[in-house]
């Protein structure tokens, strides 16, 4: 079994559980404000993960890396809204060792993308139309982007022996992002 199926089977239980802190908060969203505190716990926790796996993924890795959803379009967001990065939440990345378990965590993030429309669709409802570049991800070339990142995880997890801890850091990923959305939030 490839490496990025192997996550996505072990990692169902972390994903639905984040899915389910999630969703609940987008749904409790009905101003602008209301939204970018939302991201707030996203940019707290993509920022904290993307200074962790720094090191490890290199262009060499993932060339395509720069172009990729990160942290600053989350920011970018919350300046949209009227928000502010003042007092974020406190994020904890798993802790990474290589490239490989640099990877399985940005799995997580990557994988968030990947449902960022079906978030856009649901803010409208609400009547949120501002802020939404993020979770508009790579547009038509999210599939694209998707197969390419899986190429690059499965080619460095092509041991079976390694499997084990990159499922482990995935599911620690998935973990640790939902205890931001579940923190006491900061003063502000």
């Amino acid at each position: 079994m490839m490496l990025h199926q192997n996550i996505k089977e072990k990692t169902t239980a972390s994903h639905q559980q984040l899915e389910k802190i999630v969703v609940h908060q987008l749904k409790a969203v009905r101003s602008n404000a209301d939204y970018a505190d939302v991201l707030r716990n996203f940019y707290a926790y993509f920022s904290t993960v993307e200074k962790t796996i720094a090191p490890f993924i290199t262009p060499q890795v993932l060339p395509d890396y720069a172009d990729r959803r990160n942290s600053s379009h989350i920011r970018q967001d919350i300046e949209a809204l009227g928000g502010n990065l003042d007092n974020l939440p406190q994020a904890c990345a798993p802790e990474v060792t290589n490239t490989l378990e640099a990877l399985a965590a940005l799995y997580v993030l990557e994988g968030s993308i990947m449902g960022g429309p079906y978030i856009v669709q649901m803010l409208h409802k609400y009547g949120v139309t501002e802020g939404t570049s993020f979770f508009s991800g790579y547009a038509e070339d999210t599939g694209r982007m998707w197969s390419a990142f899986t190429s690059v995880l499965n080619q460095f997890g092509q041991d079976p022996e390694t499997h084990q801890k990159a499922i482990a850091i995935a599911n620690e990923t998935f973990a640790n992002f939902g205890n931001v959305f579940t923190a006491v939030p900061a003063e502000r």
